[in-house]
């Protein structure tokens, strides 16, 4: 049932992504906190330093809505992320 599922969407990003991304951020930052304002993403963050990647955790939606979200995202409609993928997350 996706109410008890959690999702991890997690990203791969281009060399350079502290300087490239910004004129996306904000957009991106937007859209992560409208879904955790909406009690779907519980947790997101930046993986490295400088990043490398980037980890968001849904939780009580359809793989879909994180598809969706995925393919609106800036940074992945500016080509910043180079893979990405979704992993359903059994935690405990």
């Amino acid at each position: 049932m996706a109410g008890e599922q959690t999702y991890l969407l997690l990203y791969t990003y281009v060399e350079n992504m502290l300087e490239r991304r910004a004129p996306y951020r904000q957009a991106h930052l937007d859209r992560i906190n409208a879904e955790r304002e909406a009690g779907r993403v519980i947790l997101a963050g930046a993986l490295g330093d400088p990043p490398t990647g980037g980890a968001i955790t849904f939780r009580g939606v359809a793989r879909e809505h994180v598809e969706q979200f995925a393919t609106a995202d800036p940074y992945v409609e500016a080509g910043l992320v180079v893979d990405r993928r979704i992993e359903l997350w059994n935690a405990t």
